[in-house]
């Protein structure tokens, strides 16, 4: 096994991280930094086998480990099965990340039942079910963090299902801190804004969609997010330095939910924002 590649080796050396939809995105970049700090990863994907294993490769490279498990969330028997083989792999688990999504973009009069029932089982039961087997395995404490985006506390356009999802997320997060605290397992959420990825970008390809760069105009740190800011905040919660943190989401968005309409990018002299004051 080689050296990790990192200042921080062995951080997380033998905890045990399931983190959904990990073959790509956010949660491949989470894996691997994980993985390089010591732990163990539970790489889930739906069709793509060679991209999971692709993932496990590179973390027995970084210096972690782990396994590439089959499952599709949607899934409440894969649910299970994704856990067992967790259980069977490493006998119990320390990090649960919630974080594999999907759902149908389109306008409220639009959304036939299937929609909502699919949203229903891509972004919410996952998380609830997940928890319920994450607890199992976490014999010595644990933390859950789940991703959610912006769309669950602000209204744009199509996003209404899986937004509305994201908002129930956030609200179990609240719950499962309280009943979760007494086994010594923490539970909080990321919160993403404008996150530079696969998703983004067929988002903003939708036929009447807004430009994005109209958007990316509105944030106040001027540019999308990554899926490193997204993982760096995901990791901070699993570490033992927010081990006094649970119940909350935190927000990852460069100041675009803070941000309002007249927007400081739009103003001109003498209201304009001047350069940065220098004290010359």
């Amino acid at each position: 096994m080689t050296t990790p590649e990192t200042d921080d080796a062995g951080e997380y050396s033998g905890r045990v991280a399931v983190i959904t939809g990990s073959s790509r995105g956010i949660g491949r970049h989470l894996a691997l930094e994980l993985a390089s700090k010591g732990a163990l990863v539970v790489v889930n994907y739906r069709t793509n086998a060679e991209l999971a294993e692709e993932v496990v490769a590179e973390a027995r490279r970084r210096g972690g480990d782990g396994i590439a498990v089959r499952a599709d969330m949607e899934n409440p028997e894969d649910i299970a099965r994704l856990f067992d083989a967790t259980a069977d792999a490493y006998g119990r688990l320390d990090f649960f990340v919630n974080n594999a999504a999907a759902a149908a973009f389109k306008r409220i009069t639009d959304l036939k039942t299937h929609h909502l029932d699919r949203s229903y089982a891509m972004n919410l039961r996952p998380f609830v079910l997940g928890a319920q087997e994450a607890v199992k395995l976490m014999d010595r404490g644990g933390r859950i963090v789940a991703v959610s985006s912006y769309g669950s506390m602000r209204a744009f356009a199509t996003y209404a299902a899986l937004g509305s999802y994201k908002a129930a997320v956030e609200s179990f997060i609240r719950f499962m801190a309280v009943e979760f605290a007494g086994y010594g397992i923490t539970v909080n959420g990321v919160n993403g804004g404008l996150i530079d990825s696969d998703s983004l970008e067929y988002f903003y390809s939708m036929p009447g969609m807004a430009p994005m760069q109209k958007v990316i105009d509105a944030i106040p740190l001027g540019r999308p997010g990554t899926v490193a800011d997204m993982a760096n905040a995901i990791e901070f919660l699993l570490s033992e330095k927010a081990g006094y943190i649970t119940g909350h989401t935190i927000v990852v968005d460069g100041g675009m939910t803070v941000a309002a309409p007249p927007y400081w990018h739009d103003t001109t002299d003498p209201l304009g924002l001047p350069p940065r004051p220098t004290r010359d």
